[in-house]
């Protein structure tokens, strides 16, 4: 059986951030089962930060490598809770 691997990924300068997370994002897309993306509005403004949450699903090593990717851009963390089926 496989591992379900939750990964939290906090933006913290969205406008700055979000075009390289996008493309990895794209890049893993075949190991994304569900993303949810999270930030604050208020009185018309967005907050320049934002969580986003990946259920993922299959290889473990992709799902690493785009770990690695995403925590390696400036003001981008990540972090991860791991399931057994």
């Amino acid at each position: 059986m496989g591992k379900r691997v939750i990964v939290g990924i906090h933006i913290r300068q969205r406008t700055g951030s979000v075009p390289e997370v996008q493309r990895i994002l794209t890049e893993y897309g075949c190991v994304i089962r569900t993303r949810l993306g999270l930030h604050e509005v208020a009185d018309g403004t967005c907050s320049p930060s934002g969580l986003l949450i990946l259920e993922t699903r299959g290889d473990e090593a992709m799902i690493a490598e785009m770990q690695s990717k995403l925590g390696a851009l400036d003001g981008v963390e990540v972090k991860e809770m791991v399931f057994d089926d």
